[in-house]
């Protein structure tokens, strides 16, 4: 059975078109816009999901149409663009870094963001607007201070993982610093945000996210043709007439703008930068950074998680960043053990 389908366009545009990742693709999308019409209509006052439907469509009755557009849509839609964000900067760090661990969780950009965000919260006594712009400026000086320690020539994978190991030790300590720094208020502030939530989002959160999304997703589909050359070694893809070190300039900045403006929205919520690429390769069984099937993977999973978290506690709602930790730790530690069976580690 063929994999892969040829397909040209009208124009004369002729492009491969790999089957069973359009399939997943497809599934994981239905599954995260699935789970987010079951969680829109969960809460205290329950709404079936037909009704949920009917309300988005414009069809439900006032007191509905308050409670979907107004206090649960806008966390939803921070979820899906949250996990899609951070799915996305996780299939480009692996790809580019060449190593399942070049996640932003392991190179220190949440870290990054949360040390930005401290500053504002504990220094200035900031409002919510400020500490998520503080989160984003710090993911961006992370993400440069990475960048610059592991040039030589070119930034390659190790060494990108290496150094970001060490910036996030070296963050994290600051992070602790600023925390024994603070008052008992700023401190408890502090370390409900450090959790990762989606709880009290609104739609201030919403567009901002939804613009960068849409600013950065289609700049980095353009550059994937370059990326999967990247893949086979730079010299294979100077070969090719791939600008290396443009391509991987281009696509390490929008996983560093993705990576800073989902902590910013929610958060650091963990593991969902780190799985989702590795799930997502595994059910397309592609080669390749899987884009789009990460993107949507990573959607499903905060989703999923943010229902879990509100659903399987009884009266108590854990944060979601809590969910995603527990689910992703279980995640590594069984692909961890799976790896050393089979003689790789």
């Amino acid at each position: 059975m063929k994999t892969h389908r040829a397909v040209r366009t009208p124009g004369g545009l002729s492009l491969r078109v790999d089957v069973r990742t359009l399939v997943v693709g497809t599934l994981l999308l239905l599954v995260a816009l699935t789970a987010s019409v079951v969680l829109i209509g969960t809460g205290d006052f329950p709404i079936p999901a037909a009704d949920v439907v009917r309300t988005l469509l414009g069809e439900g009755d006032p007191g509905q149409e308050f409670i979907v557009t107004e206090l649960r849509l806008p966390r939803v839609l921070v979820g899906l663009l949250v996990g899609a964000s951070l799915g996305l900067a996780g299939a480009l760090f692996q790809s580019i870094s060449r190593n399942p661990l070049g996640s932003p969780d392991v190179l220190g950009l949440g870290q990054g963001a949360t040390a930005g965000a401290l500053v504002v919260i504990v220094l200035f006594s900031g409002t919510a607007n400020q500490v998520a712009l503080g989160a984003l400026v710090g993911g961006l000086a992370t993400g440069f201070a990475i960048y610059v320690l592991a040039w030589k020539r070119g930034v390659h994978g190790y060494r990108l993982v290496l150094v970001g190991i060490g910036v996030s030790a070296v963050v994290t300590a600051v992070n602790g610093y600023l925390l024994t720094k603070s008052d008992i208020v700023d401190a408890a502030r502090a370390i409900v945000w450090m959790t990762g939530s989606l709880d009290g989002r609104d739609w201030d959160q919403v567009w901002p996210l939804l613009a960068l999304c849409a600013l950065l997703v289609p700049l980095v589909l353009a550059n994937s043709r370059g990326l999967r050359m990247m893949e086979m070694g730079d010299d294979v893809s100077y070969a090719l007439g791939v600008r290396v070190e443009r391509v991987r300039l281009v696509l390490m900045l929008s996983a560093v703008l993705l990576t800073a403006a989902a902590t910013a929205a929610s958060g650091p919520v963990g593991f969902v930068a780190l799985t989702a690429p590795q799930l997502a390769r595994r059910l397309t069984r592609s080669p390749g950074p899987n884009l789009v099937p990460a993107m949507c993977m990573g959607a499903a999973l905060l989703v999923s998680a943010d229902w879990i978290s509100q659903r399987a506690f009884g009266a108590g709602q854990l944060p979601v960043g809590v969910v995603t930790g527990v689910l992703g730790g279980v995640y590594l530690l069984w692909l961890l053990v799976t790896e050393r069976r089979a003689g790789r580690i």
